[in-house]
């Protein structure tokens, strides 16, 4: 399975899907924001911290890659969840751009959209960004987003990237 997404859909295919994992959640993004999403069981709105919160209570491991800081609301959402602060894993890479989302290694998400309310979130039609991707449960474009994931976690280009000035934390 192989599926277009736009706009939309990437919350309702794409974020929904979050709260389902079982074992491990990739995230990689160049700008993160505050992200809200819908809590069905209380029929309003929440931080999506505190969906990852949930998974990592639950044991789940989630790694978030990132090219900058989040902006300041994040931070303070953030700061509402000690248990991410204790686990969840978390890199800063200034020439991150891509977009993945990687499921329990079975299904990724691979396109525009930023982990932001305009990007992936709740924004409405009106204020929301057009953003195109695929979802996909192909082991073969899953395997290779998680190769280049991986490649950037572990830090294989720090050593010959010409951007380390631009670098807060270092990776390696």
């Amino acid at each position: 399975m192989t599926t277009y997404i736009a706009d939309n859909m990437h919350y309702s295919e794409v974020v929904a899907r979050i709260s389902e994992v079982t074992h491990s959640l990739v995230i990689g993004t160049a700008d993160i924001k505050d992200l809200y999403v819908r809590c069905e069981s209380r029929g309003d709105s929440e931080p999506l911290l505190a969906v990852l919160d949930r998974l990592v209570r639950r044991g789940v491991e989630v790694r978030l890659l990132h090219a900058k800081e989040p902006g300041p609301n994040f931070r303070d959402d953030f700061d509402r969840y000690p248990q991410l602060i204790k686990r969840l894993q978390r890199r800063l890479c200034p020439r991150v751009h891509f977009k993945v989302i990687i499921f329990d290694c079975q299904l990724a998400y691979i396109g525009s959209a930023n982990l932001t309310g305009a990007g992936i979130g709740l924004k409405s039609d009106g204020k929301r960004n057009f953003e195109a991707g695929i979802l996909t449960d192909d082991l073969r474009l899953v395997d290779a987003a998680a190769d280049h994931f991986n490649a950037v976690w572990s830090g294989d280009y720090c050593r010959t990237c010409r951007r380390k000035s631009y670098c807060a934390d270092r990776i390696k």
